[in-house]
């Protein structure tokens, strides 16, 4: 029996770019709404949806008191 070598790949991991869209909009929503209105503003709440769950570690340890 020979092989051409090609083999059959099924990737299963598509809906956690879902999960990880829905929670970069909620992020973007709420960092934007608290920031000021202005453009830069804007962009600032934008980057900081970017890096949320750093956000989410530093006050969680903070308030682990670690």
């Amino acid at each position: 029996m020979a092989t051409d070598g090609r083999g059959r790949v099924i990737v299963r991991d598509g809906s956690w770019g879902f999960v990880f869209l829905i929670a970069y909009v909620g992020a973007a929503i709420y960092f934007i709404s608290t920031s000021d209105g202005s453009f830069w503003g804007v962009i600032l709440g934008l980057l900081q949806a970017i890096v949320w769950p750093a956000y989410v570690v530093f006050h969680v340890l903070g308030a682990i008191g670690a």
